[in-house]
């Protein structure tokens, strides 16, 4: 999986520009149900990479108990993605299958972060956590902002 980004250091938006995803499913028996698979499990990473969070009040209130609450991606927010595939056949199958299902849902938040992560780099920001919100990517380059004006004091 890659990534590209535009963050705005103003708003903390991330607009995502980019997306490719190469998968190896072994033999594929329909490839169009592979590339199905592939763009909607990296969807639903793209929403956990930028949206999706079930935030707990101190109490243990859960604060997004709609999908009023709780964002998830739609088409405006994905890009056409890139979809590659390598066939190596599984030698622990009867048709050198393998499966699919999950390899585009874990790989997006990784790839995201690490390009917002690099589309900040200048200044030095690093995000750790997910999901990577415009609140949070504020909260980072402040911090990194004051950590900076404050090295350049002493």
């Amino acid at each position: 999986h890659a990534a590209v980004v535009a963050v705005d250091d103003e708003t903390g938006q991330v607009e995502l520009l980019d997306y490719a995803v190469v998968d190896d499913c072994g033999r594929m028996v329909n490839p169009m149900i592979v590339d199905g698979q592939l763009i909607g499990g990296a969807v639903q990473g793209i929403g956990t990479a930028l949206f999706e969070e079930s935030p707990y009040d101190t109490q243990g209130q859960l604060l997004a108990s709609t999908l009023q609450d709780y964002t998830l991606p739609g088409a405006f927010e994905i890009p056409r993605m890139k979809v590659g595939h390598m066939e190596s056949p599984s030698p622990y199958s009867a048709h050198g299958m393998k499966g699919v299902g999950e390899g585009g849902a874990i790989a997006p938040p990784g790839a995201i972060v690490n390009a917002i992560n690099d589309a900040l780099k200048g200044r030095g920001v690093e995000l750790t956590r997910i999901p990577a919100t415009p609140e949070r990517i504020l909260e980072a380059l402040i911090q990194a902002e004051t950590k900076s004006v404050g090295e350049a004091v002493a």
